[in-house]
C-alpha cells in the first residue's frame, strides 16, 4: 500500500505528476508540506513546463475536495504547494497554471471560513507581486474586487476576527491595483463598477477607526507592526497608492466614489474626515492632475446647492483645503471656474438668507435667526476661500482675479460686469458689496507688485475707487484698507495703525525707496483720484473712529511710498481744503466729523513735516499742535474720540490752524516750489460724484473764460466792475481773428502738455466763478429794445448810453 492507502500498482499507474503532487501531501497534515516531494515537484514543473497546467489542474481539483469536506490541513499545504510553484516558475506556459490558481484563490474567498479568506488573500497578494513576462489581456478581477470589497465590510460577531477579516480584504484590494494598473491594455479596475465599490470600501475603514479614536481621545500614531495590524493605516496607504497611480483619463472615476460616501454617510457636517480625504486626495495624486478634483468639488458644490447650509459650508471648506493645496502647484484653466462658482454661491447664501428672513414670522424668530446665523456661515467659507485661493497665486494670475472679483462688485443702478442682484434689493446687493470687498481684502493681502502701476492699473483703480463714494462706512473702510495692502510695499502699515501725534517718526523706523520713474508717472496721471477720494471720504457725515484712521494711514502711505516734492505740496494743498471743510462747513457737517478732521490734518502734517524734515516747516506745524493742546485740545487725535466736542467752531483764532502763507514761507526757503500753495485744491469733478452740488452757469452755457495767470481771485473779483464798451468792442474785433485764434490754439496746447493737470482744474473752478459774476453784472444792466435794425440793442449802465452791438457778435475771450 502506498501513501494515502493507495494501492501500490495504481499508484504506479498514474501519471507521473500526480504521483509528485499526492507526495508532497503527508499522512498528518499537521506534519507540513513534504519538502523534498515538494522539491521534485518544482524540478519537474521546471523542466516540462507544459505540464504546469494539469499540475494546477489537479491542485485545484484536490483543494476543492479538501474545501468541501473541511479538511484545512491540507488546503494549507495545496496553497503552500502553489505560491512556490508560483515563484518558481516563469515561463510562458504559467498562464494556464495562474487560472487555476485564481480558481483556489476564488474556492477560499468564497468559503465562510475567516481563516480560508485570509489563507486566499495572502495567497493572491504573494501572486499580485510577481512579475509577469506578458501581460494577460482576457484575465479579469472582478470576482476579486467585489470579494475584497465585500471583506473590508466585515462585521463579524469577534472584533479580532472581524479587524482580521477587514485587513484582508485590504491587502487584496490593493494587490489587485498592484496587479492591474499598470498595464493599460489589460482589463483595469478603473472602470467606475469598480471604483464604485474600492473607494468605498477604503473610505469606510478609514473612517470606521477615526470614529473609534475620536471617542477614546486623539490617536496615536502607530509604529512598527502597529501599522500592519492597523486597518485605518493600511487603507489609508492603499487609498494613496490608488491615487498615485490614477492618470489623467481616470482620476475622476477614483474621486466621484468619495463625494458618493461622504454623502451617504452625511460626512459634510461635522467635515473632518471629509477635509481629511480630499487632503490625502490632492498630496496624492499627481500636481498636474489637481484641477481635476477642484473641479469634481465644484461640479459636486452645484449638485448640493439646496442642501443645508452646514453641509454646503462643509463642501466649501473642502474646497478651501484642496485649492490651498492645488495652489502652489497647477491648477491649470480652473481659476475663473472656481470664482465663478463661489461668487454664485455667495449670491444664493444670500439669496436664501433674504429670503428666509422675508417669509419669517415671529412665531418662527429662533429658526428663521439659527437659519440666517447658518448662511453667514457658508458665506465666510466663500469668503475665506476665494481670499486664501487668491492670495497664493502666482502675482501675474493675482492681478487678474482681482480685476476679475472687482468686476463681480454690484453698483446700485447699474448691472453690467457685476452679479445679477436685482431681485435682492439694496440691503442684498450691500451684503454682496461688502462680502466681494472681503475677498477682495484678502486677495490682496501680501500683493507686492515692483511699481504701484502693476498693482493698481487704470482698469481696476477706477471701480475700485467708486465704493469709496458710496453712503456706506463699511464699504469705504474695505476700499481703504484694500488700497493700504496694494500700496504699502515695505509693510509699514502697522506702526501707522491708529491716528495720533506722533512724537518723533524716526522711531517708527520706516521703510521706503526712492520713488521710481514709473511711481511718479502713475501720481501725474493718477494721484488727483487718489487725492479725490480721501478728499470726499472725510466730507462723509457717517464716519466713525476707523475711517478716520485709515483715511490717516492712506496718507501717509501715499508719503511714504509715492511722494516726491510735487506730490508733497499736493498733499499739502489737500490737508488745506480738508481743514477749509471744517472751518467753512459748507456741508454741514456734525461736530464730530469737523473736529475729526481737523484731528486727521493734524496728525498727518506733523508726520509729513518730520518725513520730509524742514525745520521751519516742522516748527509751524509743532506750534499750532502745541496750542491746540492747550486751547482747543478736540482738535487732536488724542481728544477727539474721548472727550465732550464744543458746540461751535466760530470763535477761534488764527493761530490754532495751519496757514497756507507760512508753510509756503517755510518750504520756500529750503527750494521747494511753493507756487501752487496758492491755487486751493479743488477735486476732479467726475460722474461717480454722488455728492449734491448746486449747478453753475457754467453747467448749462457753453462759455469760454481766458485765465490770466498770476493774479489771485481777490484782485479778479475786485476789477468786475470795469467793465467798458472799449473791452467789449476789443473782444469783437474781426481785425486779425484769424491768426489770433491760431495764437490761442498754440498756447492750450503749451498749457495743457506743461501745467499740472490739478493747477487748470484750479484755475478753471476759479475762473468759472469769476465768469458766474461777471455774467450776474451784466444782466443788471438794463437792457432796452433797440431803434436799430432788428438783431441788435443797447447796453445802458448807470447814466452811459451804448451803440448798438449785434447780438450774435457778442463773443467772450477763449479759455487759455
Amino acid at each position: 500500500m502506498g501513501r494515502k492507502g493507495v494501492c501500490c500498482c495504481c499508484a504506479a499507474l498514474r501519471p507521473r505528476y500526480k504521483r509528485l503532487v499526492d507526495n508532497i501531501f503527508p499522512e498528518d497534515p499537521r506534519d507540513g508540506l513534504v519538502k523534498a516531494d515538494m522539491e521534485k515537484l518544482t524540478f519537474y514543473a521546471v523542466s516540462a513546463p507544459e505540464k504546469l497546467d494539469r499540475i494546477g489542474a489537479y491542485l485545484a481539483e484536490r483543494l476543492s475536495r479538501d474545501v468541501v469536506r473541511h479538511r484545512y490541513g491540507y488546503v494549507l499545504i495545496a496553497m503552500e504547494a502553489l505560491d512556490q510553484l508560483l515563484m518558481a516558475c516563469h515561463s510562458q506556459s504559467i498562464k494556464p497554471f495562474v487560472e487555476s490558481f485564481l480558481h483556489m484563490v476564488a474556492k477560499l474567498l468564497e468559503s465562510g471560513e475567516p481563516k480560508l479568506q485570509v489563507l486566499g488573500t495572502n495567497s493572491f497578494v504573494k501572486f499580485a507581486n510577481i512579475e509577469e513576462d506578458t501581460p494577460s489581456y482576457h484575465r479579469r478581477y472582478d470576482f476579486f474586487v467585489s470579494r475584497f470589497s465585500a471583506m473590508c465590510h466585515s462585521c463579524h460577531s469577534d472584533p479580532e476576527i472581524g479587524t482580521e477579516i477587514r485587513i484582508a480584504g485590504i491587502r487584496g484590494i490593493q494587490g489587485v491595483v498592484r496587479k492591474t494598473v499598470n498595464d493599460e491594455l489589460r482589463a483595469t479596475i478603473w472602470e467606475p463598477q469598480h471604483m464604485d465599490k474600492i473607494v468605498p470600501s477604503l473610505l469606510f475603514n478609514m473612517q470606521k477607526i477615526e470614529d473609534i479614536d475620536s471617542r477614546i481621545g486623539p490617536p496615536s500614531s502607530p509604529t512598527g507592526g502597529e501599522k500592519e495590524e492597523n486597518p485605518s493605516v493600511l487603507a489609508e496607504n492603499c487609498f494613496r497608492e490608488l491615487l498615485g497611480r490614477a492618470t489623467y483619463g481616470n482620476m475622476n472615476n477614483a474621486v466621484r466614489p468619495v463625494f458618493a460616501h461622504l454623502d451617504h454617510h452625511r460626512l459634510w457636517d461635522p467635515n473632518e474626515f471629509s477635509v481629511s480625504c480630499f487632503k490625502i486626495i490632492m498630496y496624492s495624486i499627481q500636481a498636474q492632475y489637481s484641477h481635476h478634483v477642484i473641479q469634481e468639488i465644484l461640479g459636486h458644490l452645484d449638485a448640493r446647492k439646496r442642501d443645508s447650509p452646514r453641509v454646503r459650508a462643509g463642501i466649501i471648506q473642502v474646497l478651501l483645503e484642496a485649492v490651498a493645496i492645488a495652489a502652489k502647484g497647477s491648477i491649470g484653466p480652473t481659476v475663473l471656474e472656481v470664482f465663478n462658482t463661489l461668487l454664485k454661491h455667495l449670491r444664493l447664501s444670500v439669496d436664501f438668507e433674504l429670503g428666509d428672513r422675508r417669509s419669517s414670522t415671529g412665531s418662527a424668530c429662533f429658526s428663521t435667526s439659527s437659519k440666517e446665523s447658518d448662511e453667514r456661515i457658508v458665506q465666510n467659507a466663500i469668503i475665506q476661500t476665494i481670499g486664501f485661493f487668491g492670495s497664493n497665486l502666482p502675482d501675474y494670475q493675482r492681478s487678474e482675479i482681482m480685476m476679475f472679483v472687482m468686476g463681480k462688485v454690484p453698483v446700485l443702478g447699474t448691472t453690467s460686469h457685476s452679479l445679477d442682484t436685482s431681485h435682492l434689493g439694496d440691503l442684498g446687493t450691500r451684503r454682496i458689496q461688502i462680502m466681494l470687498l472681503r475677498s477682495l481684502l484678502m486677495v490682496t493681502s501680501g500683493y507686492n507688485a515692483k511699481t504701484i502701476a502693476a498693482a493698481l492699473p487704470a482698469p481696476f483703480l477706477d471701480p475700485l475707487l467708486s465704493p469709496s463714494l458710496m453712503e456706506d462706512s463699511e464699504l469705504r473702510q474695505l476700499v481703504l484698507e484694500i488700497l493700504h495692502n496694494l500700496i504699502d510695499r515695505h509693510d509699514n502699515r502697522a506702526k501707522l495703525r491708529g491716528i495720533r501725534i506722533i512724537p518723533d517718526v524716526s522711531d517708527l523706523k520706516i521703510k521706503r525707496d526712492k520713488i521710481s520713474r514709473q511711481d511718479v508717472s502713475f501720481m501725474k496721471k493718477h494721484g488727483q483720484q487718489l487725492y479725490r477720494h480721501i478728499y470726499l471720504g472725510c466730507k462723509e457725515e457717517d464716519n466713525v473712529q476707523k475711517n478716520f484712521e485709515l483715511l490717516y494711514t492712506s496718507l501717509a502711505l501715499i508719503t511714504i511710498e509715492l511722494a516726491n516734492e510735487e506730490v508733497v505740496i499736493d498733499l499739502i494743498r489737500l490737508a488745506i481744503a480738508l481743514q477749509d471743510i471744517a472751518i467753512i462747513n459748507e456741508d454741514n457737517l456734525p461736530m464730530f466729523n469737523r473736529c475729526g478732521v481737523m484731528a486727521l490734518v493734524a496728525a498727518y502734517l506733523n508726520f509729513l513735516s518730520q518725513m520730509i524734515a524742514v525745520p521751519a516747516f516742522c516748527q509751524h506745524i509743532s506750534k499750532v499742535i502745541e496750542t491746540r493742546t492747550v486751547e482747543a485740545p478736540y482738535f487732536l487725535p488724542e481728544t477727539i474720540f474721548k472727550d465732550d466736542l464744543p458746540k461751535s467752531l466760530e470763535k477761534h483764532e488764527k493761530n490754532l490752524f495751519f496757514l497756507t502763507n507760512k508753510i509756503a514761507e517755510s518750504l520756500g526757503g529750503s527750494g521747494y516750489s511753493v507756487e501752487r500753495l496758492s491755487v486751493p485744491y479743488v477735486p476732479q469733478v467726475t460722474d461717480e460724484d454722488r455728492l449734491s452740488r448746486r449747478k453753475s452757469i457754467v453747467d448749462t452755457v457753453s462759455i469760454q473764460v481766458d485765465i490770466l495767470p498770476g493774479n489771485n481771485t481777490e484782485d479778479q473779483v475786485n476789477h468786475t466792475e470795469e467793465i467798458t464798451f472799449e473791452a467789449l468792442k476789443k473782444a469783437i474785433d474781426n481785425t486779425g481773428l484769424e491768426e489770433q485764434e491760431k495764437e490761442k490754439r498754440r498756447l492750450v496746447i503749451e498749457k495743457f502738455q506743461k501745467a499740472p493737470f490739478e493747477e487748470i482744474a484750479a484755475q478753471c473752478e476759479t475762473k468759472a466763478n469769476l465768469l458766474h459774476d461777471r455774467l450776474a453784472q451784466i444782466l443788471e444792466l438794463t437792457i432796452r429794445p433797440p431803434p436799430s435794425p432788428s438783431g441788435t440793442m443797447t447796453i445802458t449802465a448807470g447814466h452811459a448810453h451804448y451803440q448798438s452791438v449785434p447780438v450774435y457778435e457778442m463773443k467772450f475771450p477763449d479759455l487759455f
